[in-house]
């Protein structure tokens, strides 16, 4: 992760911030996302930086990944709904299509929820 300042710290002078219990573990929480020490979070969010969190970049790849198995799905499906009945694919393989489809939409709906929930 970034850091704003790459200055030598003198560990002698420590800033003292005075919080509730509830307020340092959201703190310790949110550098624990971002896989930063409670000291460089709280630096860094104090000089200006912005940290994204790790869940944030896990989620977005998780989506792509899942649009683009959908994409796959959806694209053998189209090819065989295309083709005469009987052609292309046998209808044990186009419900095995459908069952990894509703299997995927169930996998985006439950990441969709899990991060409104963090929201």
């Amino acid at each position: 992760m970034m850091e704003v300042n790459r200055e030598v710290r003198d560990r002698n002078r420590p800033l003292r911030v005075v919080v509730s219990v509830g307020e340092r573990a959201q703190i310790e929480a949110m550098a624990k996302e971002c896989r930063m020490s409670v000291s460089a979070y709280l630096r860094n969010v104090g000089l200006g930086f912005q940290p994204n969190s790790r869940f944030d970049r896990e989620a977005i790849r998780n989506l792509v990944s899942l649009h683009a198995d959908q994409g796959r799905l959806g694209g053998l499906l189209k090819l065989w709904l295309a083709e005469r009945k009987g052609e292309g694919a046998n209808a044990r393989e186009i419900r095995s299509v459908l069952q990894q489809i509703e299997s995927l939409q169930m996998e985006l709906a439950r990441i969709v929820m899990t991060e409104k929930k963090r929201l």
